[in-house]
């Protein structure tokens, strides 16, 4: 992976650079201070992540979120900031991460794990799609309209049970309980579906993903994630009175935005 550090203060982007270098195979390419600088050095080269800090010179790192968001090739986002009260709108902007000063070792190494390996993830589906593109276009085709076909037939089913849903992996349609859910994450046009089985890509946006599911346990606790409530192991108390969701087995942490709270907490009667 190949990172932008972007910090005006010189000890806080050492270290930063030197918490990646110990922690992580990721590559820093550059250290710039400027808001300017950045869209300047982005016009001509990539970079896979870039720690942002908020308070920098130009345009701030909110502003220049919002432009790298536009990016039809977007970086991770991982904002490294002093300030806890922009933290609701960095996940709107969906950033990957948001990181408070001063910097704490290990919850460093934790997120650039995650951070690598999310990184690894998204490669192999890009590269499993692309392969798809290149020679299995019609298969893909069939699959996604014998998936469809099969909803069809589920949708019936749920009136009935409201249990089992239709996951497609590959070219197969793999029947899947509901309970074995954990959550759901839109990405780009696609839903990815996290369960005990494994991680699934669906070809469908995140809303209609969540109206196949039984509304009583699936929340729809931010624009990007649905949650199973039922495999909450944990709630934690976030910025502006948000919270980040953990989940039983699994690291990853999912949010709740701000306008969900007030619905989040009734459902679980806090």
């Amino acid at each position: 992976m190949r990172a932008l550090i972007v910090e005006d203060e010189i000890p806080a982007s050492e270290e930063l650079n030197y918490l990646i270098q110990e922690h992580s195979q990721i590559e820093v390419v550059d250290c710039l201070e400027d808001g300017l600088d950045v869209l300047k050095f982005l016009q001509e080269q990539e970079v896979d992540v870039i720690f942002l800090d908020i308070n920098i010179p130009s345009l701030d790192g909110m502003m220049l979120a919002h432009h790298i968001g536009k990016f039809a090739s977007k970086p991770y986002i991982v904002f490294t900031t002093a300030y806890k009260e922009h933290a609701a709108e960095a996940f709107e902007l969906e950033a990957f991460d948001y990181i408070l000063k001063p910097y704490d070792e290990k919850r460093i190494a934790t997120m650039l794990n995650k951070l690598e390996t999310a990184f690894r993830r998204d490669h192999e589906t890009e590269e499993r799609e692309r392969s798809s593109d290149d020679g299995q276009t019609h298969n893909t085709a069939q699959a996604n309209d014998e998936w469809s076909a099969s909803n069809r037939q589920e949708r019936e089913s749920n009136a009935q049970n409201g249990r089992r849903i239709n996951l497609l992996r590959n070219d197969n349609i793999i029947v899947t309980d509901t309970a074995d859910i954990y959550y759901a994450e839109a990405q780009e046009k696609v839903t990815k579906v996290y369960t005990k089985n494994g991680e699934f890509t669906m070809p469908v946006s995140i809303s209609d993903f969540h109206g196949r599911l039984p509304q009583e346990t699936f929340f729809r606790c931010h624009r990007s994630y649905v949650v199973n409530l039922s495999q909450i192991r944990e709630i934690v108390p976030w910025f502006n009175n948000t919270y980040l969701l953990r989940l039983r087995d699994l690291e990853a942490e999912v949010p709740v935005s701000r306008g969900k709270v007030k619905e989040f907490r009734q459902l679980m009667r806090i």
